[in-house]
């Protein structure tokens, strides 16, 4: 693992997109606007302020097909943009929210994007030509708190969403006129498909892998969560790690997760060849961690955590070894997004985070990180 760019491009980056030829990047520094850059010799130049918000921008998505950027705010408003020419035109969506609009993102086709707010709601938008608008259906009364994040499957149909009520929940999204009809999926608008209480605590940064056969989400109790065979019978593992909570993750290949967080450090999660999934190692270090050292006594660890007591039979410093392992991020990382694909697998990614740093990685090659499970 190599970091390849390392970019200070404000105080406070809380959301960042790219083009769809990686050219330019979309971001939010910590405000009601969004900064869209682009790389000139090396230099990243400021290309064009997108300002219609009135609040802070809480999610930014970049659509590769269309070239169209929609944005979240705390506002309650969405905006779809348009480059017209060389200046960015909005538009207004209708959420019809009462509270702030958390996150955002595209569908695989990107007729519909999927919007999660602070009202318990879930809004699916699409396009209506006739009346050149975008509205949207509200997936209502399902949640019991805010909605924390989206993840579209990749059959465009199925959204995941997470929440700070600790559920993580599959909902249909298919809308007659803007959805082909499927024999094998009858379900019908804001249908649960399935909920998964596995978490006792807050969940974030829900995730479907390539094939969309697994889910990986994560609580802000320090534990990973994977789900296999989604459905009425889902099968569900989960990875318990002694660091503080993940906020985002990315699968780079379908049994590989990149998980990013409070820690300031990218974890590596895979699973072997029986499906069992576990913590690998964390991204910058040459050496993995030993399982004594993984997993121990997680209870006791978080007590020592919490009340600065030593981990038994160690000391302070050892229950905080993720803080010294002297990567580049200095405060939580809040996103992941891919740069460039081989087939399904991610080769290189980028983060941002609270530290307004930009961060660019280029992944080993999935075999050599598979070796470490042996080892």
């Amino acid at each position: 693992m190599a970091v390849t760019a390392v970019h200070q491009l404000a105080q406070c980056i809380t959301c960042h997109a790219w083009s769809a030829d990686r050219s330019m990047v979309a971001l939010c520094p910590n405000n009601s606007e969004v900064h869209i850059y682009r790389l000139v010799e090396d230099k990243w130049e400021k290309m064009h302020v997108l300002q219609k918000h009135d609040q802070l921008i809480s999610g930014i998505d970049w659509s590769a097909r269309s070239n169209k950027i929609v944005t979240a705010s705390h506002d309650r408003n969405s905006y779809v943009w348009n480059l017209e020419r060389s200046e960015w035109v909005p538009t207004l969506v209708i959420l019809r929210l009462n509270r702030a609009a958390l996150c955002v993102q595209w569908s695989p086709k990107e007729n519909k994007f999927a919007v999660g707010s602070g009202a318990k709601t879930v809004c699916i938008c699409y396009y209506e030509q006739e009346n050149n608008w975008w509205v949207s259906k509200l997936i209502r009364k399902r949640h019991d708190s805010s909605v924390t994040c989206v993840s579209w499957h990749p059959d465009n149909i199925l959204v995941a969403s997470t929440s700070t009520d600790g559920k993580c929940r599959i909902f249909s999204t298919f809308i007659k006129g803007v959805d082909a009809k499927d024999p094998k999926n009858e379900s019908r608008f804001g249908e649960l498909i399935v909920q998964l209480d596995l978490s006792p605590s807050w969940t974030f940064g829900v995730k479907w892998s390539p094939s969309g056969n697994t889910l990986a989400y994560v609580g802000h109790n320090s534990v990973i969560y994977f789900v296999d065979d989604v459905g009425p019978s889902p099968l569900a593992q989960n990875v318990v790690f002694r660091d503080l909570p993940l906020r985002d993750v990315l699968f780079v290949s379908e049994k590989m997760v990149i998980g990013v967080g409070y820690d300031c450090i990218p974890m590596v999660f895979a699973a072997d060849e029986r499906g069992i999934w576990s913590f690998i190692r964390y991204l910058g270090e040459r050496k993995a961690v030993s399982s004594g050292s993984r997993y121990g006594s997680q209870f006791s660890e978080a007590f020592g955590k919490f009340y600065g007591q030593a981990k038994q039979g160690g000391s302070n410093d050892a229950s905080e070894t993720s803080r010294t392992r002297g990567v580049v991020h200095e405060n939580c990382i809040n996103s992941i997004i891919p740069l460039s694909r081989q087939g399904t697998q991610i080769r290189r990614f980028s983060t941002t985070g609270l530290d307004g740093k930009l961060v660019m990685w280029d992944l080993e090659t999935e075999q050599d990180l598979l070796e470490l499970l042996v080892h």
